[in-house]
């Protein structure tokens, strides 16, 4: 939908991110829209710069920045809806459930349309769901719009209380350019993982199904990129498990040295599970720029990564926790150069139909922009 004007819209995120969030980061950056970026917590406001946001003048300014921390949910709102208001905000889009929820109150009394859009533990973690659930049903009576980044965490919210009918599912997207010219037939039997170092995405099972491919394949390497709690017990893992000199642990990265990794690499590997606690992916963001560079991809059936992987196509699905069978398809791709390139090349076909950034902030922006337009219409 195109505007003359287009809509002024109020991105509110936890933070300022963290490096895996470059799903936030492309929303903030490159949303087809007059964008704004706000963080908020513990019922404080920020801007881009890091200041506080208070609206009611500088004397009111300097007492909220000494007392903002005692001030109620009731002050909360009435200074973010006056400053919604002010700031002549159309929309605000709320990145993570638990942001929406917070927000919710303010969008009302300043009558702003509310978009939330949830990512992964927001709509899986028991804890989450367990403390939040009444306020996620007040947030789903009142927004707009709620994004599920897969089918499955859309059939999550709805059986916490979403409308299907307000209910789109939008996979992320990523830049065809930067992410393209891999050639998996033509490198060695290089696999490569990508994500943090979480009980959810398992890298000590990649480790471990990784070591029976050397044992038949010797000059097989892993690389992994990420830090996080588990990095140092999977470092030590590969150390005692004799495989050391063949795994590589690079620590974080930025896109551009992924990218280059993934050129470089046969196959991309990620065995993604449900934590003990309920955490889960959303939709790996890694898995899609891996198809997109053109490999193939060896996955589990784990939230929305069947949606994106296309088993015997694109790559392979393995159940959650199966490192035999994770094993069994690294060893196959390892030893076959020609079917990973085989399907290298339909992973970047199918991954430039339907997983492009643009593709997924357009989706975006539209939805935002057609229910704003009714909502106008129903005033």
């Amino acid at each position: 939908m195109q505007n003359k004007k287009p809509l002024r819209v109020a991105i509110f995120s936890p933070s300022e991110g963290t490096v895996s969030e470059t799903f936030i980061r492309a929303h903030r950056e490159s949303l087809p829209l007059r964008v704004i970026n706000r963080y908020e917590s513990n019922w404080q406001l920020r801007d881009e710069s890091g200041r506080r946001i208070w609206t009611f003048g500088n004397a009111f300014g300097l007492i909220s920045q000494r007392f903002a921390p005692k001030l109620n949910k009731a002050a909360f709102n009435f200074v973010l809806a006056r400053h919604l208001r002010r700031g002549g905000v159309d929309a605000v889009l709320a990145e993570y459930g638990i942001t929406g929820a917070d927000l919710v109150e303010a969008c009302k009394r300043a009558c702003v349309p509310l978009f939330v859009h949830f990512h992964g533990f927001d709509a899986s973690i028991h804890t989450v769901l367990d403390s939040n659930r009444e306020r996620y049903r007040k947030m789903f009576d009142y927004a707009s719009g709620i994004v599920a980044v897969s089918i499955s965490m859309k059939d999550r919210l709805i059986s916490l209380g979403a409308p299907p009918e307000r209910l789109y599912v939008n996979v992320y997207g990523v830049d065809p350019m930067r992410f393209s010219g891999g050639s998996p037939e033509a490198k060695g039997p290089v696999f490569c993982g990508v994500g943090n170092f979480v009980e959810k995405k398992a890298p000590y099972l990649t480790v471990l199904a990784f070591s029976k491919v050397v044992q038949v394949v010797p000059e097989a390497r892993l690389i992994m990129v990420g830090e996080g709690p588990l990095f140092g017990p999977c470092k030590r893992l590969a150390t005692a498990m004799g495989i050391g000199s063949s795994v590589e642990f690079l620590g974080v990265k930025g896109p551009d040295l992924i990218s280059k990794l993934m050129r470089d690499s046969r196959v991309f590997v990620q065995h993604s599970l449900e934590a003990e606690n309920g955490d889960c992916e959303g939709t790996p963001v890694a898995v899609i720029e891996a198809q997109m560079t053109g490999l193939p991809v060896i996955s589990t059936k784990h939230a929305g990564i069947p949606d994106v992987v296309v088993n015997g196509k694109t790559g392979f699905i393995i159940d959650e926790g199966d490192m035999d069978g994770m094993s069994a398809r690294m060893l196959q791709l390892a030893r076959y150069p020609e079917l990973a390139g085989i399907m290298g090349r339909a992973a970047r076909e199918r991954a430039l139909c339907n997983y492009t950034l643009d593709r997924h902030l357009n989706q975006l922006a539209e939805m935002i922009e057609i229910e704003v337009s009714l909502k106008k219409k129903l005033k």
